[in-house]
């Protein structure tokens, strides 16, 4: 498959009172035309940082990132943003939330009939053409992060970002949206980044799982290659060996090799990780129909954000 998203030597530092703060080095990482790619690590490691780079919210300090062949230097309608927070106008029904993106998009190369169809469509994806004339608090949580994914996939962006779509619903809820956004980026190949702290949920949805080191100046620890064949049904797969292979993969890497932050004392801002000062970790123990790229140390210190 073509390498759709290039992220080259990417850092990224912010300006702080105590001075620069180094969030993210040496990122590297390419992600295939259709592929579906979890971020995954602590709180404070980057993964929404990393994401906002992809999206064009920020700019890096040092490296570039490339999106079908052009470089990102800002945000743009190839790239589009699901939030855990569903954004959505209060005012203004399912439907005229999903056609203002739409509007935006295509208004200049398009009839009004035909971006009427693109909205009808996009909620029809969602299951949610029912509910096009009412207004988001007229519907729950699920739902509004539904219209939220169907506004998004209707201006056909070449990638789909999401942080944490998920993360604010409860566990039937999230379980209910996870199996459909199986079956959405089963019908729309869409290539897919998205940013979560729930194991199940990563190995469930993705063909790889990029786990960060924890910050500051964090980096990509490891990239787990998700070996599970498509379709995927979460209650054939409670008890399949590669499932929880990979299930137990993420969390030795999460709980053991690189701890809870929140443990570790915190250090100065502008510190960079120093792999001399850590302790040797173990290595984890190989697992049936995994393959694990390691492209950092195992030996990378834990930091905490100060």
């Amino acid at each position: 498959m073509q390498k759709f998203v290039r992220i080259e030597s990417v850092g990224q530092v912010f300006p702080t009172r105590k001075g620069p703060f180094v969030a993210l080095r040496d990122i590297d990482l390419t992600v295939a035309q259709g592929e579906f790619i979890s971020l995954i690590g602590h709180s404070g490691c980057g993964k929404s940082t990393l994401l906002n780079l992809v999206a064009g919210l920020t700019r890096p300090t040092s490296g570039v990132l490339i999106c079908a062949e052009k470089e990102i230097t800002g945000p743009g309608p190839d790239r589009a943003v699901v939030f855990q927070n569903h954004s959505l106008l209060p005012w203004m029904t399912c439907y005229q939330n999903v056609y203002l993106g739409v509007e935006r998009v295509f208004a200049k190369t398009e009839s009004k009939a035909q971006l009427q169809a693109r909205t009808h469509a996009a909620l029809e994806l969602v299951g949610l053409a029912h509910a096009q004339a009412k207004l988001p608090r007229e519907i729950s949580g699920g739902m509004k992060q539904r219209v939220g994914i169907a506004r998004a996939l209707a201006m056909e962006p070449k990638v789909l970002l999401m942080d944490e779509p998920f993360g604010a619903l409860d566990a039937l809820t999230r379980a209910h949206l996870q199996d459909e956004l199986l079956k959405i980026v089963a019908k729309t190949h869409s290539t897919t980044i998205m940013v979560t702290h729930d194991v199940d949920e990563a190995v469930l949805l993705s063909d790889r799982i990029v786990m960060l080191s924890n910050g500051p100046a964090a980096t990509i620890g490891e990239v787990l290659d998700v070996p599970l064949a498509r379709p995927r049904d979460r209650v054939e797969l409670a008890n399949d060996a590669q499932y929880l292979a990979c299930r137990a993969a993420v969390v030795d890497f999460l709980h053991r090799r690189h701890g809870n932050p929140a443990a570790r004392a915190p250090v100065a801002a502008a510190a960079p990780a120093s792999p001399a000062t850590a302790a040797p970790a173990r290595e984890a123990t190989p697992a049936v129909g995994l393959h694990v790229v390691s492209s950092a140390p195992a030996t990378e210190p834990m930091r905490r954000v100060g």
